[in-house]
Order: structure tokens, then sequence, then C-alpha cells
């Protein structure tokens, strides 16, 4: 919620807040200690747990029991932790399941029983907001803008353009989660599902460019799961490590190839990479499949627009940062 009080203290000192993402494939916790004044924030805990709440939402159009009563419980136990930390500003985000649920309301009284507020089903618009305010608030002037800040999801895609605050955002209904239920069935990817998975991402792709001028890019931003695992491919990192990809710049084609890798593997071959989450095995191909498309997009309109983007940047900072950043008070 965002009417909760801040932690009390002098003008300036940092703030004990929890913040809650809740998408479709993960629920994630971020409990911090927030310095609107300073602009610090650090962290005392953050998790992610896969709990695929948008199991099957895509094609009933509600929440699966079993999958409600995986995050419910995530949600109890983020509870607990958040007691004992002390935070005393909360505020949970749910979104692209929860906004296609018929049955979402179950799960809002669940949230609301854990936590004892109301969780938020957040637009996508605001969910790119947020995602651009976590992603580039720890930038500190080291990458020119305009930035587009990607944060891929498990059921949607936010864009969102912007240099000191976004300027123009679109929500697309691809990701990990929708379109591996959609089109990616066969184990490896046959090559005409990954082709309408592709026609899929494309045509999202060309209503976004309506809304956002992605030619104006300088710096290209990826954030969420899928596309730090991405990143962890082209670094051939030997476990995963959140501080090697965090801020890491790499060259486009490189995380292309890594992409394509990912995407043409066997699931068991992604299982037996060290730094591949279990729970993004069955997605990733998916995952990496938008991204490279969405990389493929934005470098063409670049071009067209008479410039060049040769490198990618991956942030470990998004959504999750910016609903933290979101309950920090100046006083």
């Amino acid at each position: 919620m965002t009417d909760s009080p801040p932690v009390a203290g002098a003008p300036g000192s940092a703030q004990r807040v929890a913040a809650i993402d809740c998408g479709t494939n993960s629920i994630r916790l971020l409990v911090a200690d927030v310095d609107p004044v300073a602009g610090t924030l650090v962290d005392l805990t953050r998790t992610m747990t896969v709990v695929r709440l948008g199991q099957g939402v895509d094609r009933t159009g509600a929440f699966d029991p079993v999958a409600l009563d995986r995050t419910l419980a995530k949600t109890r136990e983020h509870a607990a932790t958040i007691r004992e930390l002390g935070a005393t500003a909360v505020r949970f985000v749910a979104t692209s399941a929860t906004r296609d649920a018929s049955n979402r309301q179950l799960f809002i009284d669940g949230v609301r029983e854990a936590l004892g507020i109301e969780p938020e089903v957040i637009s996508g618009e605001e969910e790119a907001r947020l995602s651009f305010r976590g992603a580039t608030g720890v930038f500190g002037g080291t990458h020119p803008g305009p930035y587009l800040v990607v944060d891929l999801g498990g059921g949607s895609t936010e864009l969102v353009l912007g240099a000191d605050a976004p300027k123009s955002a679109y929500s697309m209904d691809v990701g990990c989660v929708r379109l591996t239920e959609r089109h990616l069935h066969t184990d490896p990817p046959a090559e005409r599902e990954i082709a309408a998975a592709r026609a899929d991402v494309d045509a999202a792709l060309d209503v976004a460019a309506a809304h956002i001028d992605l030619g104006r890019t300088t710096t290209l931003v990826g954030l969420a799961g899928s596309v730090t695992t991405v990143t962890a491919h082209a670094l051939q990192l030997p476990a995963y490590d959140s501080a090697v990809i965090n801020g890491s710049v790499l060259p486009a084609d490189a995380l292309l190839a890594a992409a394509e890798d990912l995407l043409h593997r066997t699931r068991r071959e992604r299982a037996a990479l060290a730094f591949m989450h279990p729970g993004r095995v069955d997605v990733i191909g998916a995952g990496a499949l938008v991204w490279s498309q969405v990389i493929r997009r934005v470098r063409a309109e670049v071009e067209a627009a008479g410039g060049a983007l040769p490198t990618v940047l991956t942030s470990e900072h998004d959504i999750l940062d910016g609903i933290a950043w979101s309950l920090a008070r100046t006083r």
C-alpha cells in the first residue's frame, strides 16, 4: 500500500520498506533501506521463487487452484519475513496474469489475509513506469539516454522510453510463459512453432512501435529472469552470478547468438547449464525468443534513424526496485 507510514527518523534517513512483485512466472520479495535524499537503496533481503501463478491463464482465463495455493503459501512466508525485518511500508504489486484471470478475487482476498494490505493489480503502463524507475535509478549517469527499458515477464513484456523519466510506454501481451503455452510444445521447439512465436512477437512490436519511437533509443536495457539468463549464457558463466550480470554491456550479436542457442536446446540440455534456474528450464526458450526479436527490431529502428546500437545493457534492478523507491518519502 502506498499510504503506509515510512520508518520514523530524521529527514533524509533511510526508510525500511518491503516490495513484492508477483508476476506470471515468479514472486519476488525485496526488503530494503531506502534513502530518497541520498538516493540509496540497500538490500536486506531479495528473493525469487518460481510459483507459475499464470499457469494455464492464457488458455482458461482463470488461475489454476494448485498454482494459486503455491503463490499464497509463498506470500504467507514473505509476510513472516517482513514482520521479522521490521518493514513498516509494504506494497504488493501483481502484474500480467492477475490482470487476465477471471477468478482474481480469490488471489486478492488471499493476499489481503496474509499481509493485511490490498494487493495492487497494476496496468501494463504502471508496470513499465516502475520498471524504468528501478532500472535507471542506479545508472548514476554512466550510460547515455534516452533509455529503452524492456522488462520481459511471463505473461507480458513492458517497454518504456525516456531519459530522466518515462516519456512513452507500451505493454505487449507476449512473455515467456504465454508464448510457451501458445506455441512451443515440442522439445526442442519445432521450426514451425518457432516461426509462429516469432510472428506473435513481431506483430506485438509493430503495435509497440506505433506508441514508442524505438529509433530514439541510445541505451537498450534488458530486465528480468529471461534476459539475465540469456546474459549469463552469453558470458558463459560457471554459475549464476548477479554481481557479474548486473550492469554488463555486451555486443548485441553475442546476446542474439546466446538466445538462439537456448531456444534450440532441449530442456535436458538447458537444465544441465549451471546458471539455469530450474523454474526457467521449460520457458527460457520463449523468453530468449522474445528478447532476440526485441533486440533485432530496436537495432533496426535505430539504424533506420541514422544511429547505431552495437551493445545492450543488462540490469538486475527492475520493477522490484521501482516498487521500493515508490514507498520512500522525502520530508
